[in-house]
């Protein structure tokens, strides 16, 4: 198919006009309208006006130009069927055959502070979405293209063809123009079903809308799920989140797995909430090791030491660039490692991994980043909820026993609960030093996740003599606190909010401990 004219209407001009000089240099004749013609024009190229193609102008503010029979009659009809070329010629109806059309910004609008409804509705498009599916649905006939990346490619494939494009390609181009309204679409149902205020007042938005869509963009089909009897695949949100595990890169190694993504998203999280140098290590999606230090080796170390049998098949997560000394250090303790993330590898610590074929390495950018819901399946449904923000800093704390914690303590005590936001619910997480010295985590009890934990030090020869205590929730009797004061604890931190919380703080005193409440509760499930 010869591609002989072309509409451009476009609200992102990015390569717009190399692209629009492109098609001229290949004889095609140019429509375009408003903002889009002038910029054609002032470049020199020759470009018809809708409004002169139609024989009637554009009206109403731009509401209404481009919804007329003469442009989507020469979009919608069909090259197959000889009663539609014939209702053209009877009309004076050319053949529009290439559309470049991305539409008003109205999801960089309502994202503005202080954004009107006003604002936001006319940044509704109209007869943009009009011409892109229809143009889509008549793909046999019409190349749409939405996507500035694609200007350079398919000049290149009517260079290669005489003009034309490629059946492929076409359906290609609709495909992505589908999803490109249904986007958008999305985007104004969204944000209009979240109003809570009228029409005629400023914009409140609820957290929720009314009627939650959403969309992500396809990465890859993975070998198997959770389990080898289970299909999966991985797929990355369309907006480009900083510092997001989806927008790893990765150096070498395997193909990542369903866990292994699940797993290295667990870390990374983890680690990321550290302003100093720190090592994180995952099994089965909790954290077994976590240490920070003066520089990533000492942490990496340190949060070996915690669990060594757990770290065995585990996932590794720093938050600075790793040298050969890391990467030595790993080699040394003949540590398996399924996954290792990092910012920023050195030359001489990717030269020393090489020989690891099957490590996955994966570098990815650090910021800290909050999507805007986190969501859970269930059945014949869908969970959201906003994300778990909340970092606990010294101003948080309340002490509420007899004995407050020492400067030092209270170092520990920051660290665990950071921890223990990242541990499956229940979890029970003893710290010191900067390092978890045993971490109790998913059980049905808090008090079995306590025992765990002290069992987990035990195993790996660590004292728990002095040690810092975090619990994710509110201890819901004093059992718990009397099995960490036996095992050696000094201090704990928990959230409050128990009915006995009395009960457990005499508890936390009878014993001589130091005791702080933070106010807000890490369920993890």
């Amino acid at each position: 198919m010869k591609i002989q004219q072309a509409l451009i209407s476009v609200s992102d001009k990015n390569g717009v006009l190399e692209f629009a000089r492109g098609l001229a240099a290949q004889g095609v004749k140019l429509l375009s309208t408003g903002g889009t013609a002038k910029l054609l024009r002032d470049a020199g190229l020759t470009v018809t006006e809708i409004g002169d193609y139609t024989g009637f102008p554009e009206m109403l503010d731009g509401r209404v130009k481009t919804l007329h029979p003469k442009v989507h009659g020469g979009i919608l009809a069909r090259r197959d069927l000889p009663e539609h070329l014939a209702t053209l010629s009877k009309h004076g109806i050319p053949t529009i055959d290439l559309v470049c059309v991305n539409l008003y910004p109205f999801r960089e609008t309502v994202a503005k502070s202080g954004v009107t409804l006003e604002d936001a509705i006319e940044n509704i498009d109209i007869g943009g979405p009009a011409m892109v599916r229809s143009s889509a649905k008549n793909y046999a006939g019409v190349a749409i293209v939405t996507d500035p990346a694609d200007y350079t490619p398919l000049l290149d494939e009517m260079k290669a063809n005489d003009g034309g494009l490629k059946l492929e390609t076409r359906f290609g181009l609709a495909k992505k123009a589908f999803i490109h309204t249904a986007r958008y679409d999305a985007a104004i149902a969204n944000w209009l079903t979240a109003l809570e205020s009228g029409p005629e007042e400023a914009p409140k938005l609820s957290p929720f809308p009314t009627a939650f869509q959403t969309a992500f963009d396809h990465v890859e089909t993975l070998r198997y799920g959770e389990n080898p009897h289970q299909q999966a695949a991985f797929y990355r949100d369309p907006v480009a989140t900083a510092g997001a595990i989806a927008n790893y890169t990765q150096s070498q190694g395997k193909e990542l797995s369903y866990n292994n993504i699940a797993d290295a998203d667990a870390a990374w999280e983890c680690v990321k909430t550290f302003a100093t140098p720190a090592c994180v290590i995952v099994k089965h999606a909790n954290p077994c090791g976590v240490a920070i230090a003066g520089k990533l080796l000492e942490a990496y170390e340190k949060a070996f030491k915690t669990d060594s049998t757990s770290a065995f098949g585990g996932i590794i997560a720093f938050n600075g660039t790793v040298d050969v000394d890391v990467v030595t250090a790993m080699s040394e303790r003949k540590h398996f490692v399924e996954v290792l993330i990092a910012p920023a590898f050195t030359a001489e610590a990717k030269a020393a991994l090489a020989s690891k074929q099957n490590l996955r390495v994966l570098e990815v950018p650090l910021a800290n980043h909050y999507h805007s819901f986190e969501m859970k399946r269930v059945g014949g449904g869908l969970l959201l909820q906003t994300p778990d923000k909340f970092n606990v800093q010294p101003s948080d704390l309340k002490v509420v026993t007899k004995k407050a914690p020492t400067d030092a303590q209270i170092e520990d005590l920051l660290f665990a609960y950071r921890v223990a936001k990242f541990v499956k619910s229940n979890a029970i997480v003893f710290c010191g030093g900067g390092m978890t010295l045993g971490v109790g985590a998913g059980q049905m009890s808090r008090v079995d996740s306590t025992r765990i934990a002290a069992i987990k030090a035990q195993n790996a020869g660590l004292s728990l003599q002095g040690a810092a205590v975090a619990s994710d929730a509110f201890f819901p009797f004093r059992d718990g606190v009397d099995v960490l004061a036996e095992a050696g604890a000094s201090c704990v931190i928990q959230p409050g909010g128990s009915m006995r919380d009395e009960e457990v703080i005499a508890a936390a005193d009878e014993h001589g401990l130091a005791m702080v409440l933070t106010g807000a509760r890490h369920f993890r499930h």
